[in-house]
């Protein structure tokens, strides 16, 4: 009887003396995270289901799915995409993504996004492939208006992709490229009526299959 007091004892010093080691391991662990969080952004793709998005009806969309961390956005008559339906802000944010076409010669990554009271949306590889730009800037497309550039992309190449929205600017990033500084003040932003229904925050393609991944969103 002795021998098993003894024995607990000796169980019960141990433990308060390894207590203090692990709970501050713990709270190391969880400053670690929350700075990496704070760093990065916060995830709003999980890379296993759609929770927090929905299949934007767009009545002309493809299959979407999600498989192996990526959505895939398959080839439809028009827009297949995905709309935010969790709080995003209006101003003063940055998202960022990577994308990749895989098949199709059109857009692979249409982002219509908030910009205060409005919404605007950042095309990559429109028109045919190459236009990058904002739709639309005082009733123009990417296509026709000032912050049109064109580029080359690669099929089954992912693009990282970063957006930033501020109450003066909005600019963009493609890999390393500053390929948008558009100062926003005198002039009229808007959106397609295609896609009214990736508002507030969606993401689509057109005649394309185009797949996504790590989509984060940042406030500035």
């Amino acid at each position: 009887m002795k021998s098993i007091i003894f024995f607990l004892f000796i169980l019960l010093v141990a433990s308060c003396k390894n207590s203090p080691n692990k709970t501050n391991q713990t709270e190391e662990i969880k400053s670690y995270l929350v700075e990496k969080e704070t760093a990065d952004g916060v995830a709003l793709f999980d890379g296993e289901t759609l929770d927090g998005w929905e299949v934007t009806n767009f009545g002309t969309q493809g299959p979407v799915k999600v498989s192996a961390g990526n959505i895939i956005l398959n080839y439809g008559d028009g827009c297949t995409g995905v709309t935010y339906t969790n709080d995003f802000p209006t101003v003063n944010y940055q998202l960022s993504l990577e994308a990749k076409r895989v098949s199709g010669n059109d857009f692979f990554c249409g982002i219509t996004f908030p910009v205060d009271t409005t919404f605007c949306s950042f095309i990559v590889g429109g028109w045919g492939g190459p236009v990058v730009g904002l739709s639309t800037i005082d009733g123009k497309d990417a296509s026709e208006n000032e912050t049109q550039i064109m580029m080359s992309f690669e099929k089954d190449k992912w693009y990282k992709i970063r957006l930033q929205v501020s109450d003066q600017k909005i600019m963009a990033w493609i890999d390393e490229k500053n390929v948008l500084d558009f100062e926003t003040a005198d002039h009229k932003i808007s959106i397609r009526p295609e896609v009214s229904l990736s508002c507030p925050l969606g993401i689509a393609t057109w005649n394309t299959t185009g797949v996504l991944r790590n989509i984060r969103m940042k406030k500035l």
